[in-house]
């Protein structure tokens, strides 16, 4: 309660459920007692609707905070600054709740930046991650993103995914974009260290890139991937099929690519910067 609104609403709590004096709440409540006689300023249209919106825009978004409602506020028109979208939000008691940390693993590697990419398709990341569905049966999911643009170029959802399968979704991704990565980077799973992918990246002509075991923040742009898809889509569905999985997660990957901004990239969307970056150099591509 650190607002005097708050603290209002806490003192007629108090009042109503316990019978205490309003002097006794005020006391409790650290409000004083002259603030407490005023009425409440009654929000102007403009700023009811915003609040309006807030109030929608965390239902439909819940993980995401007031950073990106800003800016969505801003895309739809409305003239307001990161301040005054703070300090509404905090009124309306909108969250994000925080998730406990896990402990990071340990292990002896190079650091993170000694492969960085500096245009799109330099460095491509791959990794798996796995759910279930409403039968208790497990799915498993491929994901593909562009380290520059941090673009996700594909998810791959079925029961079972190995080396061969990987390696046809490569080759459909790179038809897609119309080229092959310089790099591809893996951690050190049997899909990946296998005979198909080395054959692969030798046709390709592709370099491949290990991380060290049990090194995974030498994959961090990935992970991070991983992290941000495992908590605003995997741990708020219950997929009742395969089929359904596939669709949700598709709708995911367009969703994330086209509307979801990125302090990294100065809060555009992976399609946004990717598109801009190829009109600043048409001539290099040329």
């Amino acid at each position: 309660m650190v607002t005097p609104n708050r603290r209002r609403q806490a003192v007629k709590v108090l009042e109503n459920e316990f019978g205490v004096s309003q002097r006794r709440a005020c006391k409790v409540v650290g409000q004083p007692r002259s603030t407490q006689r005023l009425e409440a300023p009654v929000p102007s249209g403009d700023e009811a609707e915003v609040r309006v919106w807030l109030r929608a825009f965390s239902k439909r978004r819940p993980r995401w905070g007031w950073r990106r409602a800003a800016k969505g506020l801003r895309d739809e028109g409305h003239l307001i600054n990161d301040k005054r979208v703070r300090r509404l939000w905090r009124d309306e008691g909108l969250r994000v709740p925080q998730r406990k940390r896990k402990k990071r693993l340990t292990g002896i590697g190079v650091p993170v930046g000694s492969m960085v990419p500096i245009c799109p398709n330099a460095l491509w990341a791959l990794d798996f991650q796995f759910d279930t569905t409403a039968d208790g049966r497990t799915i498993k999911i491929l994901n593909i993103i562009d380290e520059y643009t941090r673009e996700c170029l594909a998810i791959v959802v079925d029961r079972t995914i190995d080396a061969d399968y990987v390696v046809a979704v490569l080759d459909r991704v790179c038809v897609e974009r119309g080229t092959a990565p310089a790099f591809v980077r893996f951690d050190n799973g049997p899909e990946f260290v296998s005979q198909a992918i080395a054959d692969w990246c030798q046709f390709c002509h592709v370099d491949a890139v290990f991380i060290d075991p049990g090194s995974p923040w030498q994959n961090a742009w990935i992970e991070s991937f991983n992290g941000r898809m495992r908590d605003e889509l995997l741990n708020l569905w219950h997929f009742d099929s395969l089929l359904e999985a596939r669709v949700i997660i598709e709708d995911h990957r367009i969703d994330y690519n086209q509307h979801r901004p990125h302090s990294s990239l100065s809060q555009q969307t992976p399609t946004e910067y990717a598109l801009n970056w190829a009109n600043r150099n048409q001539k290099m591509l040329s």
